[in-house]
C-alpha cells in the first residue's frame, strides 16, 4: 500500500485487491469526536475505495477534535469560527488532491463524507472545489452561509452527486437544514440522492445501507471494478 504523506492525522484501508481502478472516499467526522469514529464503517464500503478516515486539525480536548469551532447563541444561532472553517477547507481541498495524485485516483473518482461539522465540509468542499471532487455524501449536515458566497459555477457541476441524509428528529441539526441544502442542490446540475430517516443525530441501519447502495451505484455507473 502506498505510504501517503498528508497534513491531517488519518487511518486508511485499501481498495480490494482486485480492482484494477481503485476510487477514493474520504470519510469526516463530527466534532468533539475523531478519525476512528467513522473508521469503524470502512469494513463496509465497497471494495472498489480506498477509505481515509481524518481526524480535524483543531483540538478541543484528548482525542476530541473539531473542524472548526463554534458558540451557540441564546437565540439558538450558531455562530462558527470563521477563520478555523476556511483554513481547514482550504486544508481539506489540498489534502484530498495530494491524496488522490499519490493513489493514483483521478478526480472523477474521489468521493468526500462525512457526518455532521464533516458532512459540512464536505457539502463545502464540493460546493467550492467541485473540480477536486466526484461527488459529496453529507449526513447530517449543513450548508453554511459563510460557503454560500463562494460557490461554483454552475456548469462545474455537471457530472457531480450528492447524497444528503438526515434524522427527522435531528435535534442538534434540525431536518430543515437537510431541506435547505436541497434546495439548493436542485438548482445545480448535479445528481441529488438521499432521504430523511427515522431518528435523531446519528446514523441509522437503514441510512447506512441508503449510503452505501448510493456509493456502489457510482462505482457501477463509471465501471469500476
Amino acid at each position: 500500500m502506498t505510504q501517503l504523506h498528508l497534513p491531517f492525522k488519518f487511518l486508511e484501508q485499501a481498495a480490494g485487491p482486485n480492482v484494477r481502478e481503485p476510487w477514493l472516499l474520504v470519510l469526516m467526522h463530527g466534532v468533539g469526536s475523531n478519525e476512528q469514529d467513522l473508521f469503524g464503517l470502512a469494513r463496509l464500503m465497497p471494495p472498489q475505495f480506498h477509505v481515509l478516515s481524518l481526524r480535524a486539525p483543531y483540538v478541543l480536548s484528548p482525542d476530541a477534535y473539531a473542524w472548526f469551532e463554534f458558540q451557540v447563541l441564546a437565540d439558538g444561532e450558531r455562530r462558527i469560527n470563521e477563520e478555523q472553517e476556511r483554513e481547514s477547507r482550504f486544508l481539506l481541498g489540498e489534502m484530498v488532491a495530494s491524496a488522490a495524485q499519490q493513489l493514483g485516483v483521478p478526480p472523477e473518482r474521489v468521493v468526500v463524507g462525512g457526518f455532521s461539522q464533516g458532512g459540512i465540509m464536505a457539502l463545502s468542499l464540493l460546493l467550492t472545489q467541485p473540480a477536486k471532487v466526484r461527488a459529496a455524501m453529507v449526513w447530517h449536515g449543513r450548508l453554511l452561509q459563510q460557503v454560500a458566497a463562494h460557490i461554483a459555477a454552475p456548469e462545474a457541476f455537471v457530472g457531480k452527486a450528492l447524497w444528503v441524509s438526515h434524522g427527522s428528529a435531528d435535534n442538534v441539526i434540525p431536518p430543515s437544514a437537510a431541506q435547505a441544502t436541497r434546495a439548493l442542490a436542485r438548482s445545480l446540475p448535479l445528481a441529488l440522492s438521499g432521504a430523511d430517516f427515522p431518528g435523531g443525530h446519528e446514523i441509522r441501519p437503514a441510512e447506512l445501507q441508503g449510503a452505501l447502495a448510493w456509493l456502489q451505484s457510482l462505482g457501477s455507473a463509471a465501471g469500476a471494478s
